[in-house]
């Protein structure tokens, strides 16, 4: 199987090497995507009834037993990131959390949004408090945590919603500390987990203290 080709933003990027790097999701990790695409298709006439850890599969007609198509779903997904990819509440704590532990670590956020979503998702990031370099993946995350922790001579903590992800980065960056986040509280008790590889915090406050205890940032501002 071919490999995906790394992010060009990995070339650009340069990062303290001496510090401790933080790599942070976007979706259900620092902004509440589910709510938002929520309402998106509720102006469409469709409602969410979240039963699964999924997307589309929460999706439906009203008065209806089955979900979307897959198809819709995913005309929808891109239509929303047309129209409506800066209208997403950023989770709570996440700016604060962040920026205490900015002042000794790098944070680069490492997204899997549509290519054409970037310029939104820029200003997103900034307009909420995160002014940190971004990258735009595909597909699973491990080669690119890979590259980032080569960048850096610290510790690494890697955070995402996804296990996929989690365990991409398990296997190209074993060193990475992973920890897994779902902000939106309806898809917690949903979320495939596995506790034993990938530490599960779905709280900024203590997710910032466990982050500067992995790192070794003995006191993590504010």
């Amino acid at each position: 199987m071919t490999a995906r080709p790394l992010p060009p933003e990995l070339s650009q990027l340069e990062l303290n090497r001496a510090t401790p790097l933080i790599i942070v999701d976007v979706d259900e990790v620092l902004a509440m995507f589910m709510r938002g695409f929520e309402r998106f298709v509720g102006r469409h006439g469709l409602e969410m009834r979240i039963t699964r850890f999924a997307l589309f599969e929460n999706v439906y007609r009203p008065g209806e037993a089955l979900p979307i198509e897959p198809e819709l779903g995913k005309t929808l997904f891109e239509a929303f990131f047309d129209t409506d990819g800066e209208d997403i509440d950023p989770a709570a704590g996440a700016a604060h959390a962040l920026d205490s532990l900015s002042s000794q670590a790098s944070i680069v956020i490492l997204t899997n949004a549509p290519g054409k979503s970037r310029d939104a998702r820029s200003r997103w990031l900034a307009r909420h408090g995160f002014p940190y370099p971004m990258v735009m993946n595909s597909g699973p995350k491990g080669a690119a945590v890979r590259a980032l922790a080569d960048l850096t001579e610290g510790p690494v903590a890697f955070v995402d919603d996804l296990l996929p992800n989690l365990e991409s980065a398990a296997l190209a960056a074993p060193a990475a500390h992973r920890f897994q986040m779902v902000a939106d509280e309806r898809l917690r008790p949903l979320a495939f987990s596995d506790r034993e590889r990938h530490r599960r915090i779905d709280h900024w406050p203590e997710m910032r203290h466990a982050i500067a205890e992995a790192l070794n940032i003995v006191r993590a501002p504010g």
